[in-house]
């Protein structure tokens, strides 16, 4: 796989002052997971290494590989990983209609698995009621990947924290949303595999005795995390999503798949930034009061309690969005094609060189803005650069 090398940013943005902590967020999404590299490897380029992934399903996995890796090898094992689940189609047949190589591709995935990543599970086509075990309850299974991951992630370098890891799971029977951080424990491959463990197409993954399916099923874009951790940070957050929150009226039923799942996945996102921004606005505005009042007033443990319930900090949010491809379809994220992973893994490259290239967070904003939205810019072509 080529990618674009020898555009470098010149002028590095880690000879800049960045406003705060990089912290990386990776939205779940399987194939689609490949822009998640182009975003990483222009912030590579621009000298800029993330202090902090976040990611679920997909985007943990491509955190693991970061996290778990030299900064000089990283991109380098991130290509080996997509190059492993490259789908090239067993045939191909000149002259096909547009979109049937495809299509051909999408079934080969969906009746032979992915080498290194998953194969069928014929238990589970036993019959529904059918005991299998929760372990094995998946269409698929992921030893193929457990083992990859183990030949790409050093696990102990991910627990070093350089850079702190954070993947999402969902608690099988609480429905609870869990964040597993390098911070507080350490993590190994079944926390990657949790987090990525798509029902009903993979079975849950046990850690510690409970069981947890993929992060994405309750909150598939964990900013969350960034905004909820203690303490809080100045931080820049790229945030990297492949659902588009927004679409056209669907006309046919393959729109309507299509449509709907871009809806499920892209988690309400402009809606929980907003509540953000909300809250945070609230926070700055109670440290701003509390530092009008008299000092003698100030030093009262009422007040006091209710003075730590304002904040400071300021988080600047670069968010990046994948584009949509010609002909794509409610079967995207199962696209393991070299030309479907080669065009999101130059998206998501030339729009963070465009967002570095930008500076968005650099300027004068509103003090009592705790958190602020930047968006990328959508209407320039992706020609070649």
């Amino acid at each position: 796989m080529t990618q674009t090398q020898d555009n470098q940013t010149e002028d590095h943005l880690a000879d800049r002052k960045l406003p705060g902590q990089v912290v990386l967020v990776l939205q779940g999404g399987g194939a689609l997971g490949s822009y998640q590299v182009g975003v990483y490897q222009a912030l590579h380029e621009a000298g800029v290494e993330p202090d902090w992934i976040i990611g679920t399903s997909i985007g943990a996995i491509n955190a693991s590989i970061i996290a778990g890796n030299a900064p000089e090898n990283r991109l380098s094992q991130l290509e080996d990983f997509w190059r492993r689940m490259e789908q090239k189609p067993l045939w191909t047949f000149p002259g096909a209609w547009p979109g049937f190589h495809d299509t051909l591709g999408y079934w080969s995935t969906l009746m032979r698995g992915i080498p290194g990543f998953f194969t069928p599970n014929a238990s589970a086509h036993a019959g529904l009621n059918y005991p299998i075990g929760a372990d094995r309850a998946g269409y698929y299974l992921t030893e193929a990947l457990e083992q990859t991951l183990l030949e790409l992630v050093d696990f102990s370098l991910v627990n070093q924290c350089k850079p702190r890891l954070t993947v999402g799971a969902a608690h099988v029977c609480t429905s609870e949303m869990r964040y597993f951080d390098s911070r507080t424990s350490n993590l190994g491959v079944k926390h990657i595999l949790a987090s990525g463990a798509l029902p009903p197409a993979f079975p849950p993954v046990r850690i510690d005795g409970q069981l947890y399916w993929d992060g994405g099923i309750l909150s598939n874009t964990p900013t969350e995390a960034v905004f909820e951790d203690n303490p809080r940070k100045d931080s820049l957050v790229f945030s990297v999503h492949m659902w588009n929150p927004t679409g056209p009226e669907p006309q046919t039923m393959a729109d309507v798949l299509n449509r709907q799942k871009d809806i499920q996945y892209s988690s309400r996102i402009a809606n929980h930034i907003t509540r953000q921004q909300q809250a945070h606005k609230l926070r700055h505005i109670i440290t701003e009061l509390a530092s009008r009042l008299p000092e003698d007033v100030r030093k009262s443990e009422t007040i006091k309690a209710m003075a730590a319930y304002g904040c400071q900090t300021r988080m600047h949010v670069v968010r990046l969005l994948s584009p949509q491809l010609e002909r794509e379809n409610h079967t995207k994220d199962v696209d393991f094609s070299p030309s479907g992973i080669q065009q999101r893994w130059h998206a998501g490259y030339i729009h963070t060189k465009r967002a570095l290239e930008r500076k968005p967070w650099e300027g004068e904003f509103d003090p009592l803005a705790g958190v602020i939205l930047h968006e990328q810019e959508t209407s320039l072509p992706l020609a070649a650069e």
